[in-house]
């Protein structure tokens, strides 16, 4: 175990789970999802110039996914820019999830044998592809299709029970976009769609804005944004101190998703499901699915902002009022 901690390699569920997937989702956002908003752009715009920008974007989500995942485990150079090669092989023969799992051991294979020999420059980056490659052939794909699966039944489930289904996957994908876990990463993973991943979209979107208002208070106007186009994540260490907090935009984002599910039938794709109103990729992305026109636009400013506002802000109300959240306990402590 000493040798490993030498090495960088820790054996935490913890950086692999959480702070892993938090890299895995900014490599998804610096390429993927933002390819598509930019080839969303250049398609609604007539735009070629940038529709060839955002599909090569798109392409290129493997290679994004192996570096991200590299450089938040602190991987040495040549790690690092192999793992560029075992997310690519990763993402081609299995996918999102495909991508993370051969990043992932690849990395902690290749920072084992980093500076080990006199041959390093030939023997790491050999090491890193070959594991990151053997990892995507045998196990990618069943990694993929179960991954898969498993989205297909929430999908196919919020469609029987749209109503209970809805109000579950709201709650657990809101909770998980604001816990220090990536709900963009397993939204993408799992391959939500259709009116689960609408439901998803409600339950974040719900947590980010519900935070932003409730704790306007403390945070004035720079929390306000922070939260309701950056991340709720902020309110991590407050909810840390008192879980009562998180209890509003929760109740907001349950409440909230039958409308969407049964009445207004929202619907989004994995790449908009998990991410709330950050940087408003969840509004493009459901314009993106459903097309846009003032009747959308009127569904996503009902249940993605003044929805969750307006319920979060009254439950809020009543809770400070009966001193269950007491002033304060919201403000966002950013350091320095």
């Amino acid at each position: 175990m000493k040798w490993l901690r030498k090495k960088g390699v820790s054996l935490s569920p913890k950086i692999y789970l959480i702070d892993g997937l938090s890299y895995m989702a900014l490599g998804l956002f610096s390429s993927l999802i933002i390819g598509l908003i930019i080839q969303t752009i250049g398609n609604q715009f007539s735009i070629p110039f940038l529709t060839e920008m955002g599909t090569l974007a798109i392409t290129l989500a493997g290679p994004a996914i192996g570096a991200a995942v590299a450089y938040g485990l602190k991987a040495p150079p040549l790690v690092l820019f192999a793992a560029v090669v075992t997310g690519a092989a990763g993402y081609s023969l299995g996918g999102p999830a495909g991508s993370y799992v051969a990043a992932l051991v690849s990395v902690e294979i290749g920072k084992m044998v980093s500076q080990t020999t006199k041959l390093d420059i030939v023997v790491t980056p050999f090491t890193t592809i070959a594991t990151g490659y053997i990892i995507s052939a045998f196990v990618g794909p069943e990694i993929n299709e179960f991954m898969q699966s498993i989205g297909s039944w929430i999908s196919w489930a919020t469609e029987q029970r749209p109503i209970v289904m809805g109000m579950l996957v709201a709650g657990i994908m809101g909770l998980a976009l604001t816990a220090p876990i990536s709900s963009a990463a397993i939204a993408l993973m799992l391959g939500l769609d259709g009116l689960a991943a609408g439901a998803a979209t409600v339950g974040c979107s719900a947590q980010m804005i519900g935070f932003a208002v409730a704790s306007y208070k403390e945070n004035k106007w720079g929390g306000l944004v922070a939260q309701g186009l950056g991340t709720s994540m902020l309110q991590v260490p407050n909810i840390i101190r008192n879980p009562l907090i998180w209890i509003p935009p929760t109740v907001a984002g349950v409440a909230l998703a039958p409308i969407g599910t049964v009445i207004f039938k929202m619907q989004n794709s994995p790449e908009g499901a998990g991410m709330g109103t950050s940087g408003l990729v969840g509004q493009i992305m459901t314009f993106n699915t459903m097309g846009f026109s003032f009747t959308v636009l009127g569904q996503v400013l009902l249940l993605h902002f003044i929805g969750p506002a307006v319920i979060t802000l009254l439950l809020s109300h009543y809770m400070r009022k009966v001193r269950l959240i007491k002033d304060g306990q919201m403000r966002i402590h950013t350091g320095g």
